[in-house]
């Protein structure tokens, strides 16, 4: 598949906001209420958290063709995952809003609405994940290991985020977030791994006599029947070499893994923060490239018959 920046950025940049408010409503239910500063530093950080969900959702309208219709996409609600996801992303940004403005007021209602935007969290990376999970015939994502990968990738980028938060202004959580990032991290790169061997034993159920519906044993294509590309060859396809996809894997596998844990490690042991920018900086360019690499991986079916121009 082609990837798409909008679709990149969308899914990066929810996740991340995601997880961090996570990481900020696990610091309220582990801090006892009367903690100096705790409500400012939540509000501000939910505001972060919200102001991510936002560009994630600015750059999703890069990816429609006329924006003025994005209403429409909520419609099939009852059928599609991305209706759903459509529904979900907003109301779990306006359960961010409110549960930002309860923190600033002080009210002590925020810990019920804390917990109304967890389970919209929680439902919107379900969504997310099952936008790609849902389409059976891509067998790279026809996996529970998506939603699996989703979930923790997103949120071992917000609690890197929030360690970077915590440094800054609320030291005694830098450390407990710092560890939870750090297993976070891990268990994404276990799973990630995991998704990774299991994608390279696939074996296609398409081959090219099913595409052209002929049996004979020996088919090779020429040519695709006519000269220029069209949308199949366009959209359904990334167009770089082989060596640029696995270059890009070992890419992410060391940018949002391997070094954000080093970085994670060294902010541990010297309590610096440079380090813990580094891993969020690190992390999140790391993600931009690994869901480049989850769109590109999935072999549409349909480029068995376009082949000789992809």
């Amino acid at each position: 598949m082609k990837p798409a920046l909008s679709v990149i950025l969308l899914t990066t940049l929810i996740g991340a906001g995601q997880g961090l408010f996570l990481a900020l409503f696990a610091a309220q239910l582990a801090l006892p209420t009367d903690t100096p500063l705790l409500s400012v530093w939540l509000w501000q950080g939910t505001l972060l958290a919200l102001l991510l969900c936002g560009l994630g959702l600015l750059a999703s309208f890069f990816h429609l063709g006329r924006p003025e219709r994005a209403w429409r996409a909520a419609t099939m609600w009852r059928t599609s995952w991305l209706s759903r996801e459509v529904i979900v992303l907003p109301l779990f940004m306006l359960a961010l809003f409110a549960y930002g403005v309860a923190q600033f007021l002080g009210a002590g209602y925020s810990l019920l609405l804390g917990w109304l935007a967890v389970l919209l969290c929680l439902a919107l990376f379900v969504c997310t994940a099952m936008v790609y999970a849902s389409i059976r015939f891509l067998q790279e994502w026809a996996s529970p290991l998506t939603f699996v990968n989703y979930l923790l990738l997103g949120c071992a980028s917000g609690f890197s985020l929030a360690t970077l938060l915590a440094a800054c202004s609320m030291p005694e959580l830098a450390r407990p977030y710092a560890v939870a990032a750090a297993l976070l991290t891990l268990a994404g790169l276990l799973s990630r791994v995991a998704s990774l061997l299991r994608n390279a034993r696939l074996v296609p159920k398409s081959t090219l006599q099913s595409a052209i519906g002929i049996k004979h044993p020996r088919i090779v294509q020429k040519a695709q029947g006519f000269m220029g590309g069209s949308f199949n060859t366009r959209e359904f396809f990334h167009g770089k070499s082989l060596s640029w996809v696995r270059g890009v894997k070992w890419f992410f596998l060391l940018f949002a893994f391997a070094l954000p844990l080093l970085c994670l490690a060294l902010g541990l042991v010297t309590g610096a923060t440079v380090p813990l920018l580094l891993a969020f900086g690190l992390q999140y360019i790391g993600l931009l490239a690994e869901r480049w690499f989850f769109f590109a991986q999935a072999r549409h079916p349909q480029n068995l018959y376009y082949q000789a121009m992809a």
